[in-house]
């Protein structure tokens, strides 16, 4: 597949992840403020990861991710059958800290700033 394609698949299938969490019931989701940060599809599409951040840290995150580990079929599932995909990639969820790591880069300025 051609880059631009992957990307685009990427960024559809990070939107559609990010609509399918809203709707989990697990209680390791539910209710946290989580955020899809990249999803890195494969050149043949059959496998993407899914970086995924919370802003309470990286600790939040992983629990989260035990969570959308255990819903992977039905996420996989909901994907697939709202973007019409030929192959639906197998799901790989991963913590990030990213925005934790923003945070604290945004707070430091800030107090660079003040002085």
């Amino acid at each position: 597949m051609a880059g631009f394609r992957i990307n685009r698949v990427s960024e559809d299938i990070r939107r559609e992840i990010v609509s399918v969490i809203r709707e989990l019931k697990d209680p390791r989701v539910m209710g946290k403020m989580l955020t899809v940060v990249r999803v890195e599809v494969s050149s043949d599409a059959s496998f993407a990861k899914v970086y995924v951040s919370d802003i309470k840290g990286i600790e939040s995150a992983r629990e989260a991710v035990k969570g959308l580990t255990a819903a992977t079929g039905y996420i996989r599932r909901e994907v697939g059958s709202n973007l019409h995909l030929r192959k639906t990639p197998e799901l790989k969820f991963i913590a990030d800290d990213s925005i934790e790591q923003g945070f604290s880069m945004f707070k430091k300025l800030e107090e660079n700033r003040g002085e």
